[in-house]
């Protein structure tokens, strides 16, 4: 097999989705134009728990090879921030997109989940969460992620939080 060196500088080598060097940069242009277009966005966080183990080796990236078939729009973006959290960029979306984005997610979640059960495996349990925002001078991106970080983080605490997704 060769490797290709083409998109190696953006890919997270373990999953094949975008590093967060790359999505930060490309959300960060999509901000400022989103902004001057008066348009609005949702930052969600997906928090997979995955345990690969012997058995399982590449787990996480046939999860996240779903997830990524689950975001239809090709301007949709999709990176690893760290070794617990995803981003999702999800652009020119209102409310009710961002509902439908979560929804079908979920849903992709859930089949992967499901096949996964039948073959004598555990569920992947997971935090999904975010925030729907139409930026301004007055909003900062920062506030932005450090919002959609703690909403996520809320949500792994034992109470439930009503809303997967807020608003700014």
């Amino acid at each position: 097999m060769i490797y290709s060196f083409s998109n190696s500088g953006f890919r997270d080598p373990q999953t094949g989705v975008y590093n967060q060097t790359y999505f930060m940069e490309v959300f960060n242009r999509e901000w400022h134009r989103h902004m001057r277009d008066h348009q609005s966005l949702a930052l969600l966080y997906l928090c997979p728990h995955i345990h690969e183990t012997i058995s399982q080796p590449q787990l996480l990236e046939l999860f996240m090879k779903q997830v990524q078939q689950a975001l239809l729009r090709s301007t949709d973006l999709l990176a690893r921030l760290d070794n617990q959290a995803f981003a999702l960029g999800i652009f020119e979306v209102d409310d009710c997109g961002a509902h439908v984005v979560i929804d079908r997610l979920e849903q992709t979640i859930g089949d992967f989940n499901h096949n996964l059960k039948k073959q004598q495996h555990s569920e992947i349990e997971y935090e999904l969460g975010g925030c729907v925002c139409r930026p301004n001078k007055d909003l900062y991106l920062e506030t932005l992620f450090e919002t959609v970080e703690q909403h996520t983080e809320q949500m792994r605490l034992p109470q439930t939080v009503e809303h997967r997704l807020i608003h700014l």
